[in-house]
């Protein structure tokens, strides 16, 4: 700001009162004039949309998220010192490697309704680009699995379009590189233990998925400022 800039996105997670927004599920909520915003992490652009859905729909009473996650710059080509953990201090080549995340935390930030519901981890593999969020959550309202599906698609084709994704292929990772949406939700690789108690999973590319909507965050903000 003191350089001139007139207002600073943040594409990383805040961690102190900075508003964080993500595109489909509360950009709506931001107020003209707002200089300072977060556009939260890859994580949270693909884990929030399913969480809204699901929310909306079914209710949510609790959860937890695990995201396989490929590797980040920060991680290291071998074994070496790291300043946050042990473990991130191993060869990012060689290993999965557990990690701590905020992600899904992060949502309570933009679900307020989620607020202290969800919590999750990541698991950091030898892959370059993309990534996947599992989901595990109780549900307040009783739904089958295809009853969810069929939500996750309605929402895919209206409100969330060109944010949500949704397929029924059997894909694997790379079948997401470039795609510019945040959250692509398998259909195949979801399951159901009851009507309450459901995993849904969802892919990104952490890379190119994520920095779109940084794009579509800012030109949101332009158009509210202008």
């Amino acid at each position: 700001i003191e350089a001139g800039a007139k207002y600073v996105v943040m594409s990383a997670p805040s961690k102190d009162d900075t508003p964080m927004f993500v595109c489909g599920v509360n950009e709506k909520t931001y107020v003209k004039g707002t200089q300072f915003v977060s556009n939260a992490s890859c994580t949270t652009n693909c884990l929030a949309p399913i969480a809204k859905v699901l929310n909306d729909k079914f209710g949510i009473l609790d959860g937890l998220m695990t995201t396989v996650h490929s590797t980040t710059a920060t991680q290291k080509t071998v074994d070496g010192p790291s300043m946050k953990d042990w473990r991130g201090g191993r060869a990012a080549s060689g290993n999965i490697i557990p990690s701590s995340t905020g992600a899904a935390k992060a949502v309570g930030k933009v679900i307020p309704a989620l607020n202290g519901k969800l919590t999750g981890m990541s698991m950091r593999v030898p892959t370059l680009d993309v990534s996947v969020v599992d989901l595990t959550v109780n549900l307040a309202k009783p739904a089958t699995y295809a009853e969810i599906c069929a939500a996750m698609k309605e929402a895919s084709e209206g409100e969330l379009k060109g944010i949500l994704g949704y397929t029924e292929d059997a894909v694997v990772s790379s079948d997401f590189l470039g795609d510019a949406r945040t959250s692509i939700f398998d259909a195949k690789a979801g399951i159901a233990l009851t009507d309450t108690f459901v995993k849904v999973v969802s892919w990104y590319d952490n890379e190119i998925g994520y920095s779109n909507k940084v794009l579509d965050l800012i030109a949101h903000m332009a158009s509210v400022n202008n």
